[in-house]
């Protein structure tokens, strides 16, 4: 079996190196890059597993590159940034990042961080990627809405790990703690600040009413419950 491929993006070799030997260590393979543009043909001829994503990149806009992993890859993008402000966690993780660790760091910790990102996509492996609710088609594989007429509309990795919580537990309250527990990261504002908004995108892409949403409904103080009737495969 061949083991996780991890691509590392910072412009700083110290850290390059550092995280290539813990996760050899750990068993993953690596491609480390000081340059976006480096790493961007790489993304051309090898899929990796996980990427690890500084934002102080010198040819591009971290959180761009971000952005556009997250919707046009479906790669889990964990970035690793020496910005600790609330602010830069959240807009990191609204754009589609999967976790946020902040500089200085220990490896150990971006090895654990990984090792639970693949332990959930293997989880959403062994069950269907196919769900239908309430008009809709969710598309796990390709990352893919379709409503009754075949229009489709996009959603990221991260925001599909939400919507996969879900529907697989329709008319069940889905906790904080739950989802924290569940989709991993540091629990915080940040973490659910970062929830929030990746719910508020997708009933924007399922066209809720956000005065009076019909599949996702908050319930104050405690969570959230998804009303939908879901049928998978």
């Amino acid at each position: 079996m061949t083991a996780p491929l991890v691509t590392i993006l910072d412009d700083e070799p110290a850290i390059r190196e550092m995280l290539a030997e813990a996760l050899a260590e750990a068993g993953f393979r690596t491609l480390s890059f000081g340059r976006a543009t480096e790493f961007e043909a790489a993304l051309r001829r090898a899929t990796p597993d996980v990427c690890l994503v500084d934002l102080g990149l010198p040819d591009r806009d971290g959180l761009t590159l971000v952005h556009r992993l997250a919707l046009e890859q479906g790669a889990t993008v964990i970035i690793i940034s020496g910005r600790a402000q609330v602010q830069d966690r959240v807009t990191g993780l609204e754009l589609g990042a999967d976790d946020y660790i902040i500089k200085p760091f220990d490896p150990a910790e971006v090895v654990a961080r990984i090792r639970a990102r693949l332990r959930g996509r293997a989880r959403a492996a062994t069950s269907s990627d196919t769900a239908r609710f309430n008009g809709w088609t969710a598309h796990f594989d390709r990352y893919m809405l379709e409503d009754d007429t075949g229009a489709e509309t996009a959603f990221s990795h991260a925001e599909g790990e939400v919507l996969r919580l879900f529907l697989d537990s329709p008319k069940r309250l889905i906790t904080r703690a739950f989802m924290q527990e569940s989709l991993g990261g540091a629990a915080g504002e940040s973490f659910d600040r970062a929830m929030d908004v990746r719910i508020s995108r997708l009933r924007t892409k399922l066209r809720e009413d956000p005065r009076n949403p019909r599949l996702i409904k908050t319930i104050y103080g405690a969570g959230y419950i998804f009303l939908g009737d879901v049928n998978w495969g």
